[in-house]
C-alpha cells in the first residue's frame, strides 16, 4: 500500500505573525476588554478542536506544552535533561509548530497525517523527563509515529473520524439512515458525534452532543427491533463551562444590548445543546452591523466530517479596520449591479433583472475588514460568510468578514505557485497574484456565498416560488421539477459534496467577475493604472491553473478522498477549463526535470477561460438552488475523480511540496483592568511559546 500520502515533518515550517498593535491600539479601554475576553473565549475551544480530530491530538498537544513547561522554553536544557541530541529535539519542535498551527496532528489543508522526524528512543527519553509526561507519551507513543491512519476520513483502514468515534466501524449508509431519523426528530447533527456499538443483538447508536448539561440517563429518541438511537449531552462539557464564563465576562463590556443578546444565546446553547438558540443567536449577530470588534463562535463548518453534516468549532475575535471596510461597503452598495451580470441573470426580465434563481431583495449584507486578534480553527480562512444557514441567510441576511492580517501575513505562497510557471512569467504574476487574490476572495464572499435563492416548498405551506407557474432551467429549457421539500436543507440533502460544489460555485463566481473591468475599477484598477484590470484577469487565470495542479496534493489515492473542499473545487475548475478547448490552459511536463509548468493564453480568456467557468458555476448554481442533487452528482463526482495523467501530475507535485504556512498568534492580558497586547516572533520557539502561555492561563482560570 502508498503511504505518499504520509508528510514527515523534517524542516521548519513556514511561521508568519498576524500582526494586530496598531488596530488593537485604537480600541477604547471598554473595547480592549471585550476583546480580551471574547479571544480568551474562542482560544477555550483548541481542546474541543483537537477532540474532533483524533484522540490522539489531545494528549499530543499536553505533551508539548508539558515539555514546555519543564524547560520554560529553554530547549537546550531539555536536550540535556533527557540526554538526547539538541537537534533531535529542535526537529520534534519542528513537528509541534506544525501541530500547533493546525490544532492537531492532521493538516487543517488536506486532512493528510503528519508525523516527526524524531527516532523513538529520542521520543521515549523526552517523555522521561517527568511523570506527567510519561504518562502521556504511554498515550501517544504509536499514533504519533504510525502511518495509519493516514487521514481523515470514513473510518476504514486507512482512514479515521472522531466524528464517529469507537471500535465498530459505521458505514456511509447507516450515517445517512442515523441522519434521516434525527432530521424527523428535529434534532441537529452540527454539534454532534455518532458511536455505533451492538447491545443485546441490537444495533445502537449513540448521538454524543456538546453540552454543559447532562442527563441523568441518556435519551432514548428512537427505537424499533433491530435498532435504538439515544442521545446523550455532555460532550466538551469543560470546555464548553470555560467558554461561557469567558462569555459572561465579555457581556459585560459589550458595545449595545444587541452583543449582550448573542453572547447570552451562545451560552443557552452550549449550555443545553439546543441548535435552534444558536441559529437565534445569529439572527442577532447578522444585525449587529461594523462593531468594532467582531466575534463568532461554535460549531461552524462541516468540512472535515466525510458525511458533511457534522461540525468543526471555532471561535473568531477580531477588530475592524474602519479605511479597509469603507471599500467593501462601496461594493455591497452596488453588488445588484453586479448580481445582474452572473450568468443565471443574463438576459433576465424577473426579478428585477436578476432572474428566478437569485432572491427578490438582496439584503446589504455587513462586510467588514478584520485583523484577528484570535482566530482558533484547524484553517484560518481569508474570507468567511456566515452563517451557514441558508434560510437565515435567505430570511435574516448574512455577513462578510475579511481576515486582512491572514492575508497580508508574510508568505512564500506566490514564490511556490510561480514554481509552476514559465520563468518569462514569473515576475509579472508575483507582482499581480495578492492583488488579484485578495479581490477573487472578496467576489467569493459576497457575490458568491451571498447569491443565490433555494426553492422551497414551506413546512407551514406554499411556496417560495410558483409552483403552478415554475421558473424554467437555463440547462434544460424546461420548467424545474425538483425543489427543497418540508424539512430539507441544503447539507443534510447534498451530503458530502454539498461544501465543495458551494465553494466551487463561489470559486467561479470571484473568477468570473474578475473580468468585469467596472467592478474592478472600484478598486482602483483601470488601464490606466500600473497594474490594471486586464492584468488581474489574466492573473486569476494563472492561479486557477497553479490551484488546480496544487489541489492534487489534498487527494488521497487510498480512500479516493479530497482532503478539502477548496482543493477538490479548484480541481473542478481546473478540468473545465482544460476541457475549453482552444489550447486556452495547457500543462507542459519536462520529464527531464519532472517539472510541470501553466501556460495560459491571454488572447482566449473571453472566448474560451470565462465561458468554462460561467458553463461551471451556472450548472452548479441551478442544481443548488433546485435541489437537484441527482445531476449534481452525476456531473460533479466523476469532474472530481483525477486519472490518468492527473495521477502522474499529482506524483510529480507530491515531490515537491514545500512548508505550509502556519500563524503565530497574540494574547492579552489584563492587569488592574487594563489589557496589555502581546506578540510573539514568528519562530517556532514563538509559536510554541503563544500557545503555552494563552493555555497556562485557561487552565488557571479553569481551576478557579
Amino acid at each position: 500500500m502508498s503511504t505518499d500520502s504520509i508528510v514527515i515533518i523534517n524542516k521548519a515550517p513556514e511561521i508568519s505573525q498576524l500582526e494586530i498593535e496598531p488596530v488593537f491600539a485604537k480600541l477604547t479601554p471598554k473595547e480592549k476588554l471585550y476583546a480580551h475576553y471574547c479571544a480568551r473565549a474562542a482560544w477555550c475551544s483548541a481542546p474541543i478542536i483537537l477532540d474532533q480530530t483524533s484522540p490522539e491530538s489531545i494528549y499530543i498537544f499536553k505533551f508539548v506544552l508539558e515539555l514546555y513547561k519543564l524547560c520554560d522554553g529553554n530547549w537546550p536544557a531539555l536536550a540535556s535533561l533527557a540526554g538526547i541530541e539538541i537537534e533531535e529535539v529542535k526537529r520534534f519542535l519542528d513537528y509541534a509548530a506544525v501541530f500547533l498551527g493546525n490544532i492537531g496532528n492532521y493538516f487543517g489543508k488536506g486532512d493528510q497525517k503528519f508525523i516527526p522526524d524524531v527516532s523513538s528512543s529520542a521520543l521515549r527519553k523526552l517523555s522521561q523527563c517527568s511523570e506527567i509526561a510519561s504518562g502521556l507519551y504511554d498515550k501517544i507513543e504509536q499514533p504519533l509515529v504510525a502511518n495509519l491512519p493516514l487521514t481523515l476520513g470514513f473510518p476504514s483502514d486507512v482512514a479515521q473520524s472522531s466524528y464517529y468515534p469507537g471500535e465498530l466501524r459505521i458505514s456511509r449508509e447507516e450515517i445517512s439512515i442515523v441522519s434521516d431519523i434525527l432530521a424527523t426528530l428535529a434534532i441537529d447533527p452540527e454539534n454532534t458525534r455518532l458511536h455505533k456499538s451492538i447491545v443485546d443483538d441490537k444495533l445502537q447508536y449513540d448521538v454524543l452532543q456538546s453540552s454543559i448539561e447532562e442527563d441523568v440517563q441518556p435519551r432514548v429518541v428512537y427505537e424499533e427491533s433491530k435498532m435504538l438511537i439515544r442521545l446523550i449531552r455532555g460532550g466538551h462539557k469543560s470546555h464548553l463551562t470555560l467558554i461561557c464564563r469567558y462569555l459572561e465576562h465579555a457581556k459585560e463590556s459589550a458595545a449595545n444590548l444587541l452583543q449582550e443578546s448573542f453572547l447570552t444565546k451562545y451560552q443557552r446553547t452550549f449550555t443545553t445543546g439546543d441548535m435552534e438558540t444558536y441559529k437565534d443567536s445569529q439572527r442577532e449577530w447578522v444585525k449587529d452591523i461594523k462593531p468594532s470588534v467582531e466575534v463568532f463562535f461554535g460549531f461552524i463548518e462541516p468540512y472535515r466530517d466525510p458525511f458533511g453534516i457534522r461540525a468543526e468549532f471555532e471561535g473568531l475575535c477580531g477588530i475592524v479596520n474602519e479605511q479597509e471596510t469603507q471599500s467593501l461597503t462601496d461594493l455591497v452598495q452596488k453588488s445588484s449591479i453586479f448580481i445582474r451580470r452572473l450568468p443565471w441573470a443574463v438576459d433576465s426580465n424577473e426579478n428585477d433583472g436578476k432572474g428566478p434563481f437569485e432572491k427578490e431583495l438582496f439584503e446589504s449584507p455587513d462586510f467588514t475588514s478584520l485583523h484577528t486578534l484570535a482566530y482558533c480553527s484547524s484553517i484560518i480562512f481569508p474570507g468567511k460568510n456566515l452563517p451557514n444557514y441558508n434560510d437565515i441567510r435567505q430570511e435574516d441576511g448574512f455577513k462578510n468578514v475579511m481576515t486582512t492580517n491572514t492575508m497580508k501575513a508574510k508568505s512564500s505562497t506566490s514564490e511556490v505557485m510561480a514554481n509552476c510557471l514559465d520563468k518569462s512569467e514569473v515576475s509579472a504574476f508575483l507582482k499581480h497574484r495578492e492583488h488579484a487574490f485578495y479581490l477573487w476572495v472578496v467576489f467569493h464572499e459576497l457575490l458568491g456565498h451571498g447569491t443565490g435563492k433555494l426553492l422551497v416548498e414551506k413546512q407551514s405551506g406554499g411556496f417560495n416560488f410558483d409552483a403552478k407557474n415554475p421558473p424554467v432551467s437555463p440547462l434544460t429549457g424546461n420548467p424545474i421539477d425538483s425543489w427543497y421539500k418540508p424539512g430539507q436543507t441544503w447539507t443534510g440533502l447534498f451530503g458530502d459534496i454539498a461544501t465543495t460544489v458551494d465553494e466551487c460555485r463561489a470559486e467561479c463566481v470571484g473568477a468570473y467577475l474578475l473580468s468585469d473591468m467596472e467592478l474592478l475599477a472600484m478598486f482602483g484598477y483601470t488601464n490606466e493604472t500600473e497594474i490594471t484590470g486586464r492584468d488581474l484577469e489574466y492573473n486569476i487565470y494563472m492561479q486557477l491553473g497553479v490551484a488546480g495542479l496544487r489541489a492534487l496534493e489534498n487527494y488521497n489515492l487510498e480512500d479516493h478522498k479530497w482532503g478539502q473542499a477548496h482543493s477538490r473545487a479548484h480541481f473542478a475548475m481546473f478540468k473545465v477549463l482544460l476541457a475549453a478547448g482552444g489550447n486556452f490552459l495547457t500543462i507542459t511536463h519536462d520529464k527531464a526535470s519532472d517539472t510541470l509548468t501553466v501556460r495560459v493564453d491571454r488572447d482566449k480568456i473571453a472566448t474560451h477561460g470565462k465561458p468554462a467557468i460561467a458553463g461551471l458555476m451556472l450548472k452548479l448554481h441551478i442544481w443548488r438552488c433546485t435541489a437537484d442533487v441527482k445531476h449534481c452528482r452525476e456531473y460533479y463526482v466523476p469532474l472530481t475523480e483525477p486519472t490518468g495523467v492527473y495521477l502522474e501530475w499529482r506524483r510529480i507535485m507530491l515531490a515537491k511540496q514545500t512548508p505550509r504556512q502556519v500563524f503565530v498568534q497574540p494574547n492579552t492580558f489584563v492587569c488592574d483592568g487594563e489589557v496589555f497586547l502581546k506578540e510573539y516572533q514568528p519562530t517556532v520557539d514563538g509559536m510554541i511559546q503563544s500557545w503555552a502561555e494563552r493555555m497556562r492561563l485557561l487552565q488557571e482560570e479553569m481551576e478557579k
